[in-house]
């Protein structure tokens, strides 16, 4: 047989592919014929429904409006998602906490949550009551469905006409949902929530539900939440029994509480009232005739001496509270708590902090302020989270995240004590210092050379903090300097969240010098543990919890907290501290006879200051600053916080055994008790003046006698020492320090 030969096959090959050539030709030209039949065929049929002139601009616009919209409610669903991810299954139950709180020395000073079973039922609310609320906030209230456009422009309207009768625009579902889910913080985010979460509660609640809810949630003034509360705050009676006058007073407050409060400033209150029963008359609810009596015969409260309310903190501890609910730690929903509040000290903060604010707010260009004291051992005993509660809610003192400034180098210092690199005495170099192309500057641009790192922290030299991060790192055999640079900050936010920082740390170049936020309860409860020998003290707000039938549910954990800190590193950073209070930036807060440590931060622009501080018997954190990051006219921390925590714990020791700071000899002497007799503004008194506050401390802790003993736990040793890498002594070189923007 003969085999073809390769001049054949090569022909039988361009033949094959000559011919699948022409099949797909064929079967393109085949398809796309089909097609084109096809689409004639469609065109033809389609031509049945084909409109022109009017109907088709109709048909374009509806098309569009179609398209338009498709791409609206995507948007309108990703916008609500954060909303509802605020609200779950039991969010209602979550508010059924009905909670008395009473301070450290047993007396009763505020409540939160709502008791559903006990309150009082809408129909059984006075009828004038509800006319009145809803004239004033929301005449729409029952035709809208959560947001009131109509309402809201009338409104706009209205204030743009002037004359001083501002109205509002939120509806009242849309307050209720503030008052639910929200804080007061002015942000467009905060805005878009509310209108959806608006909307959310009007497809799950009836209106009378919502408007049940609103009275009974609303803050009223005068630490009270609700009208019921407000009605026998105001005027000792019950809501039931209010009169006309008295119901247009009570529906003034509900959007200006501190403004409009009868105990604060009665002709406001009773002007606003004014208002309220003529919005009754245009509502058509009364007429002109009907609202004459309660004109010639204004409301009148009872009277009430003008207490600052410890409002900020029981909105905190109630937090506690419900976290301790929901985790399964509480069975009973009607509880009593005994706090560590002590109320002389609480409304000493309150007052300096507003009188500092009325008196140098306009000179520094400062409108906030917080602050926040504690015992060493984390058990709160003030907390001022704001200039204002009524104008707003929000707790500064635990909720907003401001930049430390230097008042984040004592994490940094421990952390380099604690390795064991370093002590007060070390000879560190304040030089020019870069890390990539950041370079950090002291407050005078200039630089102090050679000195002992007590007195860097004194001074609050800025190059020293990002010179020992490097060190840090370098230790760990690290030699890149930036990479050194970065352990070393890993090891200082260690440090920190061991000492109490709960808030997550950004790692940045700036971190030493205080670029990550934090809060000043975290503040003061980092600084705690140099107060109290180098352990963990966490915030708490309940020593004991009790239940309805009077029995102990909860009790605060006496076992020893753990020791991140040793001794010794405590001993060397209470000894730098104290420098700082008696010859560098702090000098303003020292008090005669009495050890004080602590530092000072300014931030970048001027824009926080703070002053975090201790004795050996209370830690306080000062923060000022502006609720949109505004720059202050150069605040630092040595000024309006140094002072505030003067004021305050000069008035806070008076009376009471000096206690000494760790590993500080001299713990001043007990000049300070020479006080007690002087007038303290409340502190020292105990309850209604029968035995001094010293006292009912001491008979309080006498139960602990009788208490077993436990066995002493922790690692005394803290932070295990890192041994230096050759060459890591001493740090570079520089010139004079410096104190003030981003040092203090």
């Amino acid at each position: 047989m003969r085999l073809p030969t390769a001049n054949a096959i090569l022909v039988r090959i361009k033949r094959a592919a000559l011919a699948f050539d022409a099949w797909v030709n064929a079967g393109l030209y085949d398809s796309g014929r089909s097609t084109g039949e096809a689409y004639e065929r469609f065109q033809e049929r389609m031509s049945v429904l084909s409109v022109r002139g009017w109907k088709r601009v109709v048909l374009d616009l509806t098309s569009e409006g179609v398209t338009i919209g498709a791409g609206g409610a995507i948007l309108v669903l990703a916008l609500a998602q954060p909303a509802f991810n605020l609200t779950s299954d039991n969010w209602l139950k979550q508010q059924d906490l009905a909670v008395t709180f009473l301070d450290r020395y047993g007396a009763e000073v505020g409540r939160r949550g709502i008791k559903h079973d006990d309150s009082l039922k809408l129909d059984e609310f006075p009828d004038v009551m509800i006319k009145a609320l809803v004239s004033t906030e929301d005449r729409r209230f029952y035709e809208h469905w959560g947001i009131d456009p109509i309402g809201t422009l009338r409104a706009v309207v209205s204030n743009s006409r002037g004359g001083g009768n501002t109205q509002g625009g939120s509806s009242i579902t849309q307050q209720l949902a503030k008052n639910l889910f929200l804080s007061n913080e002015r942000t467009l985010e905060r805005k878009i929530n509310e209108a959806f979460l608006a909307l959310w509660l009007e497809t799950h609640l009836s209106k009378n539900e919502i408007l049940k809810l609103y009275l009974d949630r609303a803050y009223m003034g005068g630490g009270t939440f609700g009208a019921v509360a407000a009605a026998d705050y105001y005027f000792g009676k019950p809501l039931k029994d209010i009169s006309l006058a008295e119901a247009a007073m009570l529906a003034g407050l509900f959007k200006a509480p501190t403004k409009y409060a009868p105990h604060v400033n009665l002709p406001a209150a009773r002007a606003r009232a004014v208002d309220v029963l003529h919005n009754m008359v245009e509502a058509g609810f009364l007429t002109e005739g009907q609202i004459q009596t309660a004109l010639r015969n204004p409301a009148t409260p009872v009277t009430r001496t003008r207490d600052i309310t410890a409002d900020y903190y029981l909105d905190w501890a109630f937090g506690q509270i419900k976290g301790l609910a929901d985790a399964g730690k509480l069975k009973d929903r009607v509880l009593t708590v005994k706090t560590p509040l002590d109320v002389a000290i609480q409304k000493r903060a309150d007052e300096v902090v507003q009188n500092v604010l009325r008196q140098y707010g306009d000179q520094y260009d400062v409108d906030e302020g917080a602050m926040v004291v504690m015992d060493p051992d984390g058990a709160v005993r003030a907390i001022v989270g704001g200039a204002d509660y009524g104008e707003s809610q929000f707790n500064r003192a635990t909720d907003a995240l401001r930049q430390p400034g230097s008042s984040f180098k004592p994490y940094v210092y421990a952390a380099a004590l604690a390795s064991g690199q370093f002590r007060p005495d070390t000879t560190v170099v304040d030089s020019p210092v870069c890390i990539g192309n950041w370079c950090p500057q002291n407050y005078g641009r200039s630089y102090s050379g050679r000195q002992p790192m007590w007195l860097a922290v004194a001074k609050s030299i800025n190059t020293i903090p990002i010179k020992v991060s490097i060190a840090l790192g370098k230790a760990m055999g690290i030699s890149h300097e930036a990479r050194a640079a970065k352990a070393g900050r890993a090891k200082i936010i260690e440090t920190a969240r061991a000492m109490g920082i709960t808030n997550p740390l950004t790692d940045s170049v700036s971190l030493p010098i205080g670029s990550a936020e934090v809060t000043v309860m975290d503040q003061a409860a980092a600084y705690a543990v140099f107060a109290n020998g180098g352990k963990r003290a966490k915030p708490y707000a309940a020593v004991e919890i009790r239940n309805s039938s009077g029995e102990i549910v909860y009790r605060h954990d006496d076992e020893k907290p753990a020791q991140v800190l040793s001794t010794q590193v405590v001993a060397d950073m209470n000894y730098m501290l104290n420098k700082v209070v008696e010859e560098g930036t702090a000098r303003r807060v020292q008090i005669e006879g009495l050890k004080i440590a602590g530092k000072t931060g300014t931030t970048n622009a001027y824009r926080d200051a703070w002053f975090v501080g201790y004795t050996g018997n209370y830690v306080g954190a000062v923060w000022y600053g502006n609720d949109d990051h505004t720059s202050t006219n150069k605040m630092t921390g040595g000024s309006l916080p140094g002072m505030t925590w003067h004021d305050v714990m000069e008035t806070a020791h008076r009376g009471i055994e000096l206690r000494t700071i760790p590993g500080l000899k001299d713990g001043g002497r007990p000049a300070a008790q020479a006080k007690a007799d002087e007038p303290a503004g409340g502190v020292g008194q105990g309850v209604s003046g029968k035995l001094s506050r010293r006292s009912f401390e001491v008979i309080d802790g006498l139960h602990g006698l009788f208490r077993k003993a436990q066995p002493a736990q922790g690692n005394q040793a803290g932070f295990a020492p890192v041994r230096a890498a050759p060459g890591a002594g001493s740090l570079a070189e520089g010139t004079r320090p410096a104190a003030g923007f981003g040092v203090q």
